[in-house]
């Protein structure tokens, strides 16, 4: 689908969204639970006409009640967070079990590991690498099907952010400098001989990442940096989502978005960009399509095709699971990436101090971007190689896979069979250079 409202920068208000004052929150909150009674009905009523007992089971009106059930169970219910589902993979030909464990935690995130079972050693080490998921309104699980298509030729870490309504108030703010600072403790505890790849949003928080350790000369930089289809200069061939920033402003924002979290979460009173309004902005711009998605759901409910209503579940079991996110975070990256651009105009801060890309020399660089992306638009990543002047030429690499958007720069079938293989390529190829340049200094 086109991913204009999945999985790309941190979600803005679509026009004409009401004014979001703190007891809004709180009314949705109960008027979930005031639902509650008439799911219970629903959910009884739909057992009742998919009882094979039940002679009206088995005709159209049956069916359409039970469809009917559903669609209504569907729309009403609040999705949790969505399983990984990933139990095995192949590797040089085998099947390998994977058990997916926590390695590294912090109070809003956790860095998971998959990690393969395999009953004998690889012939050759395989690429480190860490994919750092977007913070940006859906949970990690979003990039399963990229984290597959590394999974059979590379070792696997992702970040997986925490709910921000889940986090008590006692654990502190998060905002754009303790994401950067995440991601600099995450190498450290990996301890070097690592790639990285950021989906989308992160490619800003990476790139930062990257420059403070390069300025700092740390030792556990990593080997190559991969920013798929990321704003690093959303000057350059601008969206609806860049301009719509631009338009309102960081006032407006801070205004209209900005609610607290109301009990009984656990990060009760903690500020937030709340996940039920992220995700009116993004049913309201493509609404036509998931209008027309939801009626193909009931046809196909009463004609009993199994294949396409498991489709749907299993795409909307995914698009409609959101998080909130920290006000301070949300806000300071609107304003930082897409008001201010401060990275590209080299006025963006770290703990006070600049962040400079042309401070990055030993890191290898390669940027994906999507020919028909609408969410970052051609030009907004490759911008990076302009930024980081400093990576000699033979150690930076862009591409642009043609025919996709937004989610087909990190998912589906070309990126698996067009982009992977590449970004696997880069990755064996900045290992070999950095280890020749290593020797070379010796």
């Amino acid at each position: 689908m086109p991913i204009g409202e999945f999985g790309g920068a941190p979600p803005l208000v679509a026009e004409g969204s009401p004014a979001l004052t703190t007891p809004m929150y709180w009314m949705y909150e109960m008027a979930h639970a005031s639902l509650n009674p008439a799911r219970a009905i629903t959910d009884a009523t739909k057992i009742l006409f998919q009882n094979p007992l039940n002679p009206l089971t088995h005709t159209e009106l049956g069916k359409s009640v039970a469809a009917a059930c559903e669609l209504f169970e569907r729309t009403t219910r609040r999705y949790g967070k969505p399983e990984w589902g990933i139990v095995d993979t192949e590797v040089s030909g085998i099947r390998t079990p994977v058990e997916i464990r926590s390695v590294w935690e912090k109070p809003f995130c956790r860095l998971l590991y998959f990690d393969r079972r395999m009953t004998r050693p690889l012939r050759n080490p395989q690429p480190r690498i860490l994919i750092v998921a977007p913070m940006s309104g859906h949970y990690a699980t979003l990039l399963r099907g990229t984290v597959e298509a590394f999974l059979p030729t590379h070792e696997v870490y992702i970040t997986d952010w925490a709910d921000a309504r889940m986090v008590p108030l006692a654990e502190g703010r998060f905002d754009l400098d303790d994401y950067i600072d995440y991601l600099i403790e995450m190498l450290h505890a990996l301890g070097g001989n690592m790639h990285v790849v950021a989906v989308c949003q992160p490619s800003v928080p990476v790139l930062a990442a990257v420059s403070v350790m390069e300025a700092n000369r740390d030792p556990f930089v990593p080997l190559s940096m991969t920013l798929m289809g990321g704003p690093i200069d959303t000057r350059c061939n601008p969206t609806a989502v860049n301009k719509l920033a631009e338009q309102r402003g960081i006032d407006w924002f801070r205004s209209h978005v900005i609610t607290k979290v109301p009990f009984p979460h656990p990060g009760m009173m903690r500020d937030v960009y709340p996940g039920f309004l992220q995700l009116n902005g993004f049913i309201s711009m493509n609404l036509d399509r998931h209008m027309d998605a939801h009626k193909a759901l009931f046809r196909n409910l009463v004609k009993g095709d199994g294949d396409l209503v498991d489709k749907h579940r299993d795409f909307y079991d995914e698009y409609l699971a959101v998080m909130d996110l920290t006000a301070e975070y949300y806000l300071q990256t609107v304003e930082t990436v897409f008001i201010r651009h401060a990275l590209p105009k080299g006025e963006m801060t770290h703990r006070g101090r600049p962040v400079d890309p042309s401070k990055v020399t030993r890191v290898a660089l390669m940027t994906v971007e999507g020919e028909n992306d609408d969410i970052s638009g051609l030009g907004q990543t490759e911008a990076t190689h302009r930024l980081c002047s400093s990576i000699p030429a033979h150690r930076r690499v862009h591409y642009m896979q043609p025919g996709v958007g937004h989610y087909g720069v990190f998912n589906g079938s070309r990126f698996r069979s067009e982009i992977v293989p590449r970004i696997s390529d880069f990755m064996i190829s900045a290992a070999s250079s950095k280890s020749l340049l290593a020797a070379a200094a010796e």
